[in-house]
This record gives C-alpha cells, structure tokens and sequence, in this order.
C-alpha cells in the first residue's frame, strides 16, 4: 500500500512536470533570479568547504616545523595528520540526524563551532596529544560540514542556477587547500592555524543574517517562518506561491505515506537512490585522492621532481578547474561533467603509474619526473572539475526530505571510510609497487565512469521534488 501511494505522488509530480513544459511554454516553477540573500547564505554555508580543504592542505607544508618545535616522530605526526578522517567520520554518523534536528543552520553552528574548538587547540599545543585531540576536533566538524553545506545551498536555490552555486564547494574547497599550500610555505604553523579559525569566525557571524532552508522548515512543520525564508530568498516582489505550494504538498505527502529514519531506507522505493549516492561517494574517495592530497610531497620527491613547483602548480590549477566546473555546471549538466571527471582522473593515475612503471625498470628515468607532474596535474585538475563536488550535489538533491538526513549521513560516513582507507593504505601500496597503486587507482576511476553513465541521473533544471519523485518512481519499476 504505501509503494502504491509514493508510486501516486511520483507520478502526480511528473505529469506536473510535463504539463510545465509543454503547456505553460517551460516557464519555470520558480525565480530563477540571484538575489542578495540567495549569494550571502550561499557563501556563509560554504565557508565549510573552505576550511575542509585548508584542513586538508595544512598538515603538509606545516609537517617539518611542528615536528622539530614539539619533538614529534614520525609515527606522531602520521597519526595527527590521519586522525582527520577518523573525526570526519564521526562527524559524518552524526551529520544527517544534527542536520534534521537542528536544522540546517544549527548544524553550520556546530560545525563552526567545533572547527575552532580544533584550530585553537593546534595553536596553543605543546605536544602530540593537544594536537591529536584538536585535528579529531576539526575533522568532527569537517565531517558534519561536508554533508550539511551543499544541502543547505541545494534546498535554498532557484533550480536553474542550483548546480552552479553548488558546485562552489569544490571551488571554495581547492582555494581552501591552495592557500594552505601557499602560506605554510612561509609563516609559521601556529599562525598558520589561525588563519584557519579565520573563516569559521566568518561564519558563525553570517549564520546571523541567514534565513533557515524553507524546506526544511516545511519539514518540521513551521509554516509561517517557511514561507518568509522562501520569499525572502526569492526577493520581496517575487511570486513564491507556486513553489510554495510544490514544496508543502510534496513534503507533507511524503510524511503522511513514509516514515523517516535509518532502518526505512532499504526499501525498494529508495534502492536506486541509495545505491547512486554511496556508489558516487564511494567512488570519490577511493579514486585516489587521499593518495596524491596527503602524500604528494613524497609522490614528487620519489619521482624526482621539485615539491615546491608541484605545490605551486596545484595551487593554480585547483582553483582554475572548480572555476570552469562553476561556470559549465548547469550548461552542460551534472552527468556529462563527472564522467569527463572520472575519465580524466582514470588517464591521470595510469600516467603516474607508467611513469613509476618506466623508473622501476630503468627504462628512461629522464622522462618520469615530467611525467609524473603531468598525471598529477591531470588527475587534480579532474577531480576538480567535477568529481570533488558533484556527487556531494547529487547527494543533496535527490533523496527525499524524510531520508535525506539518514541517507546522507551514511553516504557521508562512506566517504569518510574511503578516505581513512586511501590515506592509511597508500604508504604500504606504494612501498608495494610505486606503480601499481596508481594503476589500482586508474582501474576504480574507469569503474566510475561506467557507473556513472549506466547509473547516475542527470538532475540539471529541475526541482528538488521532481528529481526525488523521478528516482522514486524509476526504483518502483
């Protein structure tokens, strides 16, 4: 009886759908204009994604000054550095029900919160163990971030220009990294993390000019406030009753005929949903990324070629490509942009791994160094371009509101297990074979790309309601 009844709802929204297109001569359901409110709450929430990858970025150049000023062994600062992702993944449990009992803005406010808890425990520490607990500190609320940033800027935004303030996250994330990169490379480290704090500070001050998502106030039933966040993001003078109208339907349909919670999302009607997200962010993860992020020092330095030039070369490239996935997000769309994502990431590592390939058999060690920069760069500027953020987009639009908190905190946790994984992994693989563990990398990055195009829906120009009935009903049959 209830797959009946979400079958109806599915197909209701479709045909509501259609009769948009053709017969109101494919005006949309919603402004699609940029409003004021709509670019600040955007940046706010993003804020997050910029301290995950100056997180990321931060352990490397700081590396020899803060085991020289705290005595640290090498074991020691590995653990720091890795302890991250164990935070993230903590973080990312807990993310889905912070998110959905707090509310998107209550998990931003936690997440702030917590990411300077864990800087300013960097910068006063003497020792390992104040380090350890700041860095799982940071990674908590990284891990919570990384979720509830991309799904507030996805619940806020007029469907036409969705994907690419979406895909900020990627941009504002490599700029996080690059300018970890550039500064470690001349201030000292505590003053390093404390240009880390800077940004959450930023935030927890823009969270006070913010509306709430409206539909998640929709949600959680406050209807009065639900309806001036709407109209307030889509300006005074905007028509929202027709949105409105789409949302409160869609979402108290949903919560008359489903129920919420984990132990609801293995059912038939969410199969397909499930099984794209923890397959994207599976992917993303366990393409390599960790592998060339954390340990691309030793990638450079083992191929012969100048860290520093490889630092500055991310630098610049990083940044470039989250531009151009910014730009061709919602023109090309978000299935056509990860497939070039992973087909690239799939020729970078399998030009790492020949150019090691080429070195262990004293083939023509002239070549590898160049080599080397190549893949790396190409595998980067890949991941850049559409694997680093659209799968977090995709995570964000297409499951329903009363799943979306615990599907997307396993998604989420999922990411997080391939992350440790990859970071804990490469060392040994690479000691293993200094090309094969790009060749494995190469393998997982073509499995995505067949994944992507047999699996992945294209979510381009539509709402958030008609992308989840759509799911639905393809599961359904």
């Amino acid at each position: 009886m209830e797959e009946q009844q979400i079958e109806i709802l599915a197909s209701s929204l479709l045909i509501q759908e259609n009769q948009r297109e053709v017969g109101d001569g494919g005006q949309p359901s919603e402004s699609s204009s940029v409003t004021l409110t709509v670019v600040l709450s955007s940046l706010v929430a993003l804020c997050a994604s910029f301290v995950a990858g100056y997180a990321v970025g931060y352990t490397s150049p700081s590396q020899s000054a803060i085991m020289n000023d705290l005595g640290l062994s090498s074991a020691e600062y590995s653990v720091f550095g890795s302890i991250l992702t164990i935070g993230g993944l903590l973080g990312a449990a807990w993310s889905g029900k912070i998110a959905d009992l707090a509310g998107r803005k209550g998990a931003l406010w936690v997440t702030s919160t917590l990411c300077i808890v864990g800087w300013l425990a960097i910068i006063f520490s003497e020792g390992a163990w104040s380090l350890d607990i700041g860095r799982l500190s940071l990674g908590f609320g990284l891990g919570l971030g990384c979720y509830v940033a991309p799904v507030y800027v996805a619940e806020i935004t007029p469907k036409d220009i969705r994907g690419g303030f979406t895909s900020f996250y990627q941009l504002a994330t490599g700029c996080g990294s690059s300018i970890a990169y550039l500064f470690g490379s001349f201030v000292n480290w505590r003053v390093l993390a404390l240009l880390g704090a800077f940004p959450c500070l930023v935030q927890i001050l823009g969270l006070f000019l913010i509306p709430e998502s409206p539909r998640w106030l929709a949600k959680v039933g406050r209807e009065k406030e639900f309806e001036a966040a709407l109209q307030r993001l889509r300006g005074q003078n905007a028509d929202i009753f027709q949105e409105a109208t789409e949302i409160k339907d869609y979402t108290e349909n949903l919560k008359r005929i489903s129920k919420d919670g984990i132990f609801h999302l293995f059912q038939k009607k969410y199969a397909w949903a499930l099984t794209v997200g923890i397959g994207l962010m599976a992917l993303q993860q366990f393409g390599g990324l960790n592998g060339y992020a954390f340990y691309m020092s030793s990638i450079f330095d083992s191929a012969g070629f100048p860290s520093s030039v490889g630092y500055v070369a991310v630098a610049i490239i990083q940044p470039m490509m989250g531009i151009v996935s910014v730009i061709l997000m919602d023109k090309s769309g978000r299935r056509p942009l990860v497939m070039v994502s992973a087909a690239g990431m799939c020729l970078g590592s399998f030009l790492t791994g020949v150019s090691f390939y080429v070195q262990d058999h004293n083939q023509s060690n002239e070549v590898t160094p160049a080599m080397v920069f190549i893949g790396v760069m190409v595998f980067l500027g890949s991941y850049s371009l559409g694997m680093g953020v659209i799968p977090w987009i995709i995570l964000s639009e297409i499951f329903p509101i009363n799943i979306k908190g615990s599907a997307g905190s396993l998604a989420s946790m999922v990411s997080w297990i391939g992350a440790w994984f990859v970071s804990y992994s490469f060392n040994f693989l690479f000691e293993w074979s200094s090309a094969g563990v790009f060749f494995i990398y190469s393998s997982i990055c073509c499995f995505g790309f067949i994944f992507v195009a047999k699996m992945v829906p294209e979510t381009k120009g539509r709402t958030l309601e008609e992308i989840q009935a759509s799911v639905t009903h393809t599961a359904l049959h």
